[in-house]
């Protein structure tokens, strides 16, 4: 029990939170998810790491489910908390965001001749996409989505419930465009994760950035769903401020794989 459940006066303004199985039921989920990917990777059946899966979303499920009650309790989130999570969730993205530059170091150590052993780039026998076709379309996508998600939240501005979820639905459905033509334009590639280093970088970079996207189209949703609650206000919006944050972040990722992975090739 808390202090503020147990009517004690609390005399700082952290939140200190109740003894929770969500971090131990999510390590197990964690090493069965990661167990069974290897056995799966070595010929083995799917299910351990189908189980290892499904124990990682439901511990996601129900710890953040607690964690959106506590938002809610008027008591929890206090002002130095709020700054504490906006702080955690810009370190995030700033770990997100070397973890996409090791990709770009693997297609600049490449794409500009430091290789010893990469003669041209992309190599001669790599057909590589045209930047003009679905990858511009998916670019111009997920841009407009930035913007439209902009613009939905100045409905928090004005209490318009109506255009905020416009603008958070409107986002994540642009989202899941952009995924089922990813998806599409894998289906047209002229080359294999496996034909070299160019198409395993290329394949992990925008791959990874569509899980991303994922993630972002879900966290929207859930967004979606508490706007319709009434769970956002002009003065507590926090879950909203984050979604938003991640979502530019997946944007701008983008245009650098644009610019890179496509437009780069194409010149």
């Amino acid at each position: 029990m808390s202090s503020m459940d147990t009517g004690e006066a609390r005399a700082h303004p952290f939140h200190l939170v109740d003894p929770s199985p969500w971090p131990a039921l999510g390590a197990v989920g964690a090493l069965v998810l990661a167990y069974g990917g290897v056995e799966y990777m070595h010929g083995g059946a799917p299910w351990i790491l189908l189980s290892g899966l499904g124990v990682v979303l439901l511990t996601m499920a129900l710890w953040w489910r607690d964690v959106v009650r506590e938002s809610r309790a008027g008591t929890h989130h206090t002002r130095r908390v709020q700054i504490g999570l906006r702080v955690g969730m810009g370190l995030f993205i700033a770990s997100e965001v070397m973890f996409f530059a090791a990709f770009f170091w693997a297609y600049f150590h490449n794409a500009f001749l430091f290789s010893p052993i990469v003669e041209s780039w992309p190599p001669g026998d790599i057909k590589t996409f045209s930047p003009w076709g679905l990858p511009l379309i998916n670019t111009i996508i997920l841009v407009a989505s930035g913007f439209v998600l902009m613009w939905g939240r100045g409905g928090l501005e004005t209490g318009d419930r109506r255009r905020l979820m416009l603008g958070i639905g409107g986002a994540a459905g642009l989202g899941a465009i952009f995924l089922v033509l990813q998806v599409i334009e894998y289906g047209h590639a002229a080359f294999a994760f496996t034909d070299g280093i160019y198409p395993s970088v290329f394949f992990m970079a925008t791959g990874f950035h569509g899980f991303h996207v994922f993630v972002g189209v879900v966290f929207l949703t859930v967004c979606l769903l508490r706007a319709r609650a009434g769970h956002f206000t002009e003065e507590k919006h926090l879950g909203l401020q984050t979604a938003e944050w991640y979502w530019h972040f997946v944007d701008v990722v983008w245009l650098f794989l644009f610019g890179w992975f496509y437009v780069y090739i194409a010149l």
